[in-house]
């Protein structure tokens, strides 16, 4: 594997330093950038040695409870190994980058729009003019046929410079018509819109020194992950949704967990011959497996009774025993993996995330609950859990459900997840 390591690394994390409060993490972070200039000439050195390095700072700032700086490492790590693409690495680190952007080209685009539509209200007066009786639907039928005619532009040879639509007078329609067709602009809606803007560094950097500001941010994002609860819950709801199909939804959602995780590997296959569903990357840097069997069209039931009580039918065991399995190939193969992808598997654990309580209606769920939560305390390094305890931690986490000894739920900064 190629290592990258170039000025856009450099700055990102020049400016993590900058903004780190605890003096180890700034320590951590300062030995990567003196071993990226240890190499001859003027040459920047990079190498395992490289992620190495990073890794140790990302656990340093995991320690000291630096989260921020935990994020943007793992992004530093994933960016050297090639896994975040140059362009969204420096597009997501702009605030932490000198210069602004050249926004020449926008402007150019924004006039050249504001011609079209100028021109465009008043080819559309001079098509009332003529026939004031016109319904909105004749008008737009005109300004669709233009749009065809402008296909077969001309060039008059007596009228050098000089471009003819045949039945229109845009000049730029054609040109307007290539930007849309490559899709370099975004008709967007207005969240889209919102978040673009809170991203600039001048608007951001404003919201971040304001109260207000900053609640308007946290409730943004908890927006956007009430938005993929919503959609969480639907599949999860559904009788015939596979395995796949909820892989699909929870993936790229690693907070639906808990605030333990920064993020989720990219590479899933880590041990030959094994492909765990969900692997998630604690603060740590340690990886923490999720192993995903069907919600609501799981055949059979979660428990059983067995004497007095009610135990784990064998479909937990089952899946137990596969995440466990994941868990030994990890642990023998854990000095490749590490060396390969910067990944810690000796301290990995793992989440059986199987069934819902509503599968058995003549089982009360807290029985259920009890029996899972039991069988957990006798079981090292794996945690069974159903999708609806999945969901309602979620829930609580965004502040959704009441628990107990909390005071009442805020449901309205957000759509319903239930």
């Amino acid at each position: 594997m190629t290592i990258r390591v170039d000025m856009s690394l450099e700055w990102q994390l020049r400016q993590i330093g900058g903004e780190a409060a605890d003096e180890g993490v700034r320590t951590a972070i300062s030995a990567v950038e003196t071993y990226m200039h240890g190499g001859s000439g003027r040459k920047r050195r990079g190498g395992k040695a490289l992620v190495r390095l990073l890794v140790l700072a990302r656990e340093t700032a995991a320690r000291a409870g630096e989260w921020e700086a935990v994020r943007q490492l793992h992004d530093s790590i994933a960016y050297a190994e090639g896994r975040i693409l140059r362009p969204d690495f420096e597009e997501r680190y702009r605030l932490f980058q000198d210069g602004a952007r050249d926004e020449g080209k926008r402007d150019f685009l924004a006039r050249t729009l504001w011609a079209t539509h100028h021109w465009m209200v008043s080819a559309a007066r001079e098509f009332m003019k003529d026939r004031p009786d016109a319904t909105a639907g004749e008008l737009v039928e005109h300004f669709r046929i233009q749009g065809e005619d402008a296909r077969f532009m001309e060039a008059p040879d007596s009228r050098p410079g000089r471009y003819v639509i045949p039945r229109g007078r845009a000049e730029t329609a054609i040109w307007l018509e290539r930007i849309l067709s490559d899709g370099r602009i975004d008709i967007e809606d207005p969240a889209e819109s919102a978040r673009k803007i809170v991203t600039r560094p001048e608007a951001l950097a404003l919201l971040a020194a304001d109260s207000e500001g900053q609640l308007l941010l946290q409730a943004a994002e908890l927006q956007r992950r009430a938005a993929g609860l919503k959609a969480l819950c639907k599949v999860v709801e559904d009788p015939a949704a596979s395995e796949q199909d909820l892989h699909r939804a929870l993936q790229g959602q690693p907070w639906i967990f808990g605030g333990r995780y920064v993020g989720e590997a990219v590479q899933r296959r880590l041990v030959p011959g094994d492909e765990v569903d969900i692997p998630l990357i604690r603060g740590d840097g340690a990886l923490h497996v999720v192993e995903l069997k069907r919600a609501m069209s799981l055949k059979g039931s979660l428990v059983k009774r067995y004497r007095d009580a009610w135990v784990p039918t064998a479909q937990v065991h089952d899946a137990v025993g596969q995440a466990v399995n994941y868990l030994v190939g990890l642990d023998e193969n854990r000095d490749r993996i590490r060396e390969e992808f910067c990944i810690e598997t000796r301290r990995a654990s793992a989440i059986a995330l199987i069934g819902h309580p509503d599968l058995q209606a003549d089982v009360p769920e807290a029985e259920i609950s009890e029996a899972l939560r039991t069988f957990n305390t006798h079981v090292n390094r794996v945690e069974v859990l159903t999708y609806k305890e999945l969901l309602d931690n979620a829930r609580r986490a965004l502040g959704t459900q009441k628990s107990a000894g909390t005071g009442p739920s805020v449901p309205a900064l957000w759509p319903d997840v239930r």
